[in-house]
């Protein structure tokens, strides 16, 4: 009975106060069209900003408690000026309040809430003066419609920026980061990340949130966490707003621009703030994306930590990667190469002290990126062996890509001396070059002539293998022709020419080793002695090549029987004598 009577008292009393209001309502808008019909002159003057507004003292008073406290007691029917200043909202704020205290409605939406909630804070137009003054109907907009929705909240909590202290004077942006981070919260529980922007997993909201200031960002990252969201659910919210901020960055520009210290700090801030909240967990977010904030560290020269925290997530996940996210510009002047090959170092270093066993693609991605900065004409040599020791080589199926970043360097920096060149041969196995790569490193001019030589000896060496055995199993068949044989008899013939033009081009540099390599091959063909092995380069090559070199001698299989060596002959019959 007690609780019947309460409610039944409620409800009387609720009647009751919108008859009042009802009434008010009425008495006002009565008194506004006589103001308006019988043209009664304005006896106000206030001043926002630049601009003036003159309105009726009676209208004002009876809804804005600031305005009543301004006008001396006694002085109500005097003309009256009042300048107001640091208003939420300016002019445009004002007016809204301006039309409200005349009954003229105003459509409430998230565009204007916020200005509508803080002017009419600021104005004290509460229902001490008024009832249903601006501050309860602005309320009731916002607690019953406005932050029911994730969207209504952001879009509130973005219009709070321009008028921030106001908006927390009255608690709105702690009331729309608490609602961002329950319904943000709920909704990593009940749905799973879907595809955004192509590849990278996230949520729809992720996007619109991203319109947010970073030090309003950081508050909702903050409060999400305090609900119970993991870190591992921040990364897909970062990504949108990261690539925003860093866009604002000439990262990719030749030469550095310059900025406004205060400016540069700020950003040096907000990316390092960024680096900090990512998730700890592999996968979580892309290499591209880790490579675009590195490159952004780089630029604005972050701390140290920083940097070498992004290196390792990248080292972790350097099987994803593609050659663009290892191409980081260089930004110090104290750096001569195009591109930051030291941080490349450290990637490679940390990915190999992992223990990670998926070399192959990696290793593909050092050849290509070895490939790229080859061409760079600051890059040294001991650079670029450097780098290409990084890659086990006994991780590596072939030398081709080697074989193809030492050409391109060769080509690029034609006045390296014969060491150099010989130095840089060497970290390349030319046992594991293809026959592709082989027959154009034979022909390559760049290449030193000792390495043309030790190719040809290590294919001549292959021919004599297959040729001694060829007595106990059949001939194997080439992968590159249907015969045997005539491959034999093909590569017979291009091994001669090609040591025809060694040996042009030793003649022309080393005119007595070429004299001494020639008598010794002529002493073989005509009198069947060894020749005497000198220090020229021809004499690299083992002496069971020059046979090959006589056109008038055709392979044949090995016999069965041992013969007897002429040297043997030719010694019995001088010892007979």
């Amino acid at each position: 009975m007690e609780k019947t009577e309460e409610s039944d008292e409620k409800q009387i009393m609720i009647s009751e106060m919108s008859t009042k209001e009802e009434l008010l309502s009425v008495s006002m808008e009565r008194t506004r069209e006589w103001i308006l019909s019988v043209e009664t002159p304005t006896d106000m003057t206030i001043h926002v900003g630049e601009t003036s507004f003159s309105l009726h003292k009676f209208l004002l008073l009876s809804k804005c408690g600031y305005i009543k406290k301004l006008v001396p007691e006694g002085d109500e029917s005097d003309p009256f000026t009042i300048e107001i200043s640091e208003l939420p909202g300016g002019s445009e704020g004002f007016e809204y309040a301006a039309k409200f205290c005349y009954g003229i409605d105003i459509e409430m939406k998230l565009g204007n809430i916020a200005i509508l909630r803080c002017v009419a804070e600021f104005l004290e137009m509460t229902d001490e003066y008024a009832v249903g003054n601006l501050v309860s109907k602005t309320e009731d907009y916002i607690t019953g419609e406005a932050l029911q929705s994730l969207s209504g909240a952001i879009h509130i909590l973005h219009s709070c920026e321009s008028i921030l202290l106001s908006a927390e004077k009255v608690k709105l942006v702690s009331r729309c980061i608490d609602a961002i981070a329950f319904f943000t919260c709920r909704d990593i529980i009940l749905t799973a990340p879907m595809k955004v922007n192509g590849d990278q997993e996230g949520y729809w909201w992720s996007e619109p949130l991203s319109i947010l200031r970073f030090d309003v960002f950081q508050r909702v990252l903050i409060a999400m966490i305090a609900r119970g969201s993991t870190q591992l659910a921040l990364g897909p919210i970062l990504i949108p707003f990261a690539r925003k901020f860093i866009g604002g960055l000439e990262i990719y520009a030749k030469v550095r621009k310059k900025m406004d210290p205060r400016e540069e700090q700020e950003k040096r801030i907000i990316l390092e703030t960024i680096v900090s909240f990512l998730p700890r967990e592999k996968n979580t977010v892309s290499v591209s994306f880790l490579s675009l904030l590195l490159k952004a560290a780089m630029y604005l020269e972050t701390t140290i930590s920083c940097r070498l925290c992004l290196e390792k997530k990248i080292s972790s996940q350097l099987e994803q990667a593609v050659l663009g996210d290892l191409m980081i510009p260089s930004y110090s002047s104290d750096i001569n190469t195009k591109f930051d090959i030291d941080t490349v170092k450290r990637i490679i270093t940390n990915f190999m002290e992992c223990g990670n066993e998926n070399y192959e693609r990696v290793i593909k991605l050092m050849e290509e990126y070895l490939s790229d900065i080859s061409s760079d004409l600051n890059l040294s040599v001991s650079e670029f062996i450097a780098l290409s020791e990084l890659i086990p080589r006994d991780s590596r199926s072939n030398d081709d890509g080697i074989y193809k970043a030492i050409d391109i360097y060769l080509e690029a920096h034609p006045a390296l001396s014969d060491m150099e060149r010989k130095k840089l041969c060497t970290v390349m196995d030319i046992q594991k070059l293809t026959f592709e790569a082989y027959s154009r490193a034979t022909k390559n001019k760049n290449l030193p002539l000792q390495i043309i030589v030790q190719l040809l000896n290590s294919d001549q060496q292959q021919l004599s293998d297959r040729c001694s055995d060829h007595h106990s199993e059949p001939a194997p068949v080439s992968p590159y022709t249907s015969d045997g044989g005539l491959y034999i008899q093909r590569e017979n013939h291009e091994l001669k020419m090609e040591m025809m033009n060694i040996k042009t081009k030793v003649s022309d540099t080393d005119k007595k080793s070429v004299s001494s390599a020639s008598s010794s091959i002529t002493s073989v063909g005509t009198a069947g002695k060894a020749p005497i092995q000198k220090k020229g380069l021809i004499a690299a090559a083992p002496i069971k090549l020059f046979p090959l070199l006589r056109a008038d001698i055709a392979w044949k299989p090995p016999s069965k029987t041992k013969a007897k060596t002429p040297v043997t002959k030719s010694r019995r019959h001088s010892m007979s004598s």
